[in-house]
């Protein structure tokens, strides 16, 4: 296991907790860590990816969580709409990778998130499926294109990050608790774990780690 001292770690879609959870123990593990969110860097845009890209310079570690939702019935998705969501999650990676793949130092990874929804659709939810079958996809793809430069994806289940705060929370999480083997919800603490995980383990490449409580099987 290589470790995070001194490592230069950039993490695309700051926002959400688990992104922050992730920063936070990465620097504290010793990493510079760069967070970017929308503001400083727009994935359905190459020249900003391209001027991104020139700003970090050399790197080590690159995760990317970026995701922009486009649930609803088939018959009422808006084309845009489902766009955006392909740019999030496939399309943007795909373009991070383009340009900053030649700025990893040796021992370097690149951790794509897919989500749960991916092994268990639900109506409603056919572009968010889609999008992390291919996230899933593509980490495999580039693990093979990108070698030995690493590549890797996870999969969070139902994780209590912010994202789903509102009425009607706490009856949701009781049914999801119920229905997992792991009887329980995630914390962002159970996905930064994997996460550092993928990236210091220098034999973990190709692969989608799901971190769901065995959700994807209930």
């Amino acid at each position: 296991m290589t470790t995070l001292q001194d490592k230069k770690l950039v993490i695309i879609g700051a926002g959400s907790g688990i992104a922050r959870r992730i920063a936070d123990d990465a620097t504290a593990q010793g990493a510079q860590v760069i967070s970017v969110g929308r503001p400083e860097v727009d994935l359905t845009d190459e020249a900003s990816i391209h001027a991104l890209a020139e700003r970090v310079g050399e790197l080590d570690y690159l995760i990317s969580l970026a995701a922009d939702h486009a649930n609803g019935p088939v018959t009422e998705l808006d084309r845009d709409a489902i766009h955006r969501a392909f740019d999030a999650k496939v399309i943007g990676p795909i373009l991070l990778a383009k340009h900053l793949a030649p700025s990893f130092r040796p021992g370097g990874a690149i951790l794509l998130f897919s989500g749960v929804a991916a092994w268990r659709p639900a109506p409603g939810r056919s572009v968010m499926a889609a999008t992390n079958a291919a996230a899933a996809a593509l980490a495999e793809a580039l693990a093979v294109e990108l070698a030995p430069l690493r590549v890797n994806a996870l999969s969070p289940g139902i994780i209590d990050s912010g994202a789903w705060d509102g009425p009607g929370k706490d009856s949701f999480f009781r049914t999801v608790a119920a229905q997992n083997p792991a009887r329980r919800v995630g914390d962002p603490a159970d996905i930064s774990s994997a996460a550092l995980l993928a990236l210091t383990n220098p034999f973990l490449t190709g692969t989608t780690l799901h971190v769901d409580g065995g959700g994807r099987l209930a």
